[in-house]
């Protein structure tokens, strides 16, 4: 996480210096997110030898045990972590429902609707990672009107799951979900997101 905020220090620091907004008020919300869990995959095997980045275009997990896979590329695996960030302390999604360990930074950040005013650092608050069973999500749809994405969402007994499995917390004093639910303001991201 310390990687990210550094990374992500070096860009806006730039950005700024060219007078042009912080790049998570220039990206769509659920760009930023991917660049985010993309970071995440690329720079955790750095500081775990254990696990190396799927290689496989679009492979599943992200995560695959080092030195299991021909060429440490899988498209489907049945070991290793996939990885999601997202704004939203709950109302995670994937595009299959499946069993996975799943691993969520849970980040606060500028959006694209905020105002160059309001500028304020992304920080993350919470990891959250547990084993999911398929019958822990459940598929979304969507209206006829979307172009929407099918995908699947963790349930709620996939989400207290994944509540009991803390493992980062933002050091703030003993910070609870709840508290990090309020400063977030919503705990599912809308529809359409």
């Amino acid at each position: 996480m310390s990687d990210f905020l550094n990374f992500l220090g070096f860009i806006n620091n730039r950005l700024f210096e060219e007078k042009i907004s912080r790049l998570e008020s220039i990206m769509m919300s659920a760009n930023f997110s991917s660049l985010v869990g993309e970071f995440m995959n690329a720079r955790i095997p750095k500081h775990c030898a254990g696990v190396v980045k799927n290689k496989y275009h679009n492979g599943h997990p992200d995560l695959l045990p080092a030195g299991r896979f021909e060429g440490d590329a899988a498209q489907h695996a049945g070991e290793g972590i996939e990885i999601k960030a997202s704004r939203y302390t709950s109302g995670w999604q994937g595009h299959n429902a499946e069993d996975t360990w799943l691993m969520v930074f849970v980040y606060d950040s500028n959006r694209v609707a905020d105002g160059p005013d309001d500028p304020r650092p992304l920080r993350f608050l919470m990891v959250m990672g547990a084993q999911l069973e398929k019958s822990d999500w459940s598929f979304s749809g969507r209206s006829e009107e979307s172009r929407r994405t099918i995908t699947a969402s963790v349930t709620k007994v996939g989400f207290e799951k994944m509540k009991a499995n803390c493992i980062y917390r933002a050091p703030k004093a003993d910070i609870s979900l709840e508290e990090v639910e309020a400063e977030l303001g919503s705990v599912a991201p809308p529809s359409e997101e």
